[in-house]
């Protein structure tokens, strides 16, 4: 993971100079991924200013809050637009673990390939919710491991879908996907009130679960396919 970050971290400063961009500071600033694939968030977010309501009613992002989110249809896939609150489920890890996470479970609806569940800290996975009769995401063609573009400040992290959360709250993904994509992935106080946005590629499976790089290839790939065909 060190040297992934380091690489990453490496590859964003040079595409910032590439820029004419300085970053704001160059040590001690917390390390963000590099666009991942050749796949613009300019260019997939064109694709999703409108939407298409496939749910049957609109989500809550917070218990607190009003439901004001729908689950939109597009060509190959379906996307939402929220917050990211933090998933640390799965493996217990350096930052994931119950005195980390007062949430902590350690256990994830989807699993490796050798049968443990998914590792928070280290895999960009994404949370959807549980089926119920606002939503049921595996008949929209979402399964476990499907693929997913989560975009957030410009940024495109290539995720899979991991875990299931409660019927009525949307907006979440693993520690690591946070962390990627420059959001706070403290699991009790992180996260992101708003604007990222989730873009769920229909019948997709990257495969192993676990591997990061089999979801960003595949990834890419589809993401061209979702710019032609909408």
């Amino acid at each position: 993971m060190r040297v992934r970050t380091l690489t990453l971290a490496a590859a964003s400063g040079a595409a910032l100079l590439a820029a004419g961009v300085l970053p704001a500071s160059a040590s001690g600033a917390t390390p963000r991924s590099a666009q991942e694939g050749s796949v613009s968030a300019a260019d997939l977010l064109a694709k999703v200013k409108s939407c298409s309501q496939i749910s049957n009613g609109k989500y809550k992002t917070d218990d607190e809050t009003s439901a004001t989110v729908p689950v939109c249809g597009k060509n190959g896939a379906v996307f939402w637009k929220a917050d990211m609150d933090i998933d640390c489920d799965g493996q217990r890890t350096t930052n994931c673990n119950e005195n980390r996470d007062p949430w902590y479970q350690d256990d994830t609806a989807f699993h490796q390939s050798n049968g443990k569940p998914l590792k928070a800290e280290t895999l960009p996975y994404v949370v959807v919710p549980s089926s119920s009769s606002i939503w049921n995401y595996s008949s929209a063609g979402i399964k476990g491991g499907g693929v997913v573009a989560v975009i957030y400040n410009n940024k495109v992290e290539y995720a899979v879908v991991g875990d299931t959360g409660p019927t009525k709250i949307i907006g979440e993904a693993s520690y690591a996907t946070a962390k990627a994509l420059g959001i706070d992935p403290d699991p009790a106080t992180g996260g992101v009130d708003s604007g990222v946005t989730y873009i769920l590629f229909k019948n997709s499976k990257a495969s192993p679960i676990e591997s990061h790089s089999a979801a960003v290839t595949l990834g890419d790939q589809l993401a061209k396919q979702f710019l032609q065909s909408n």
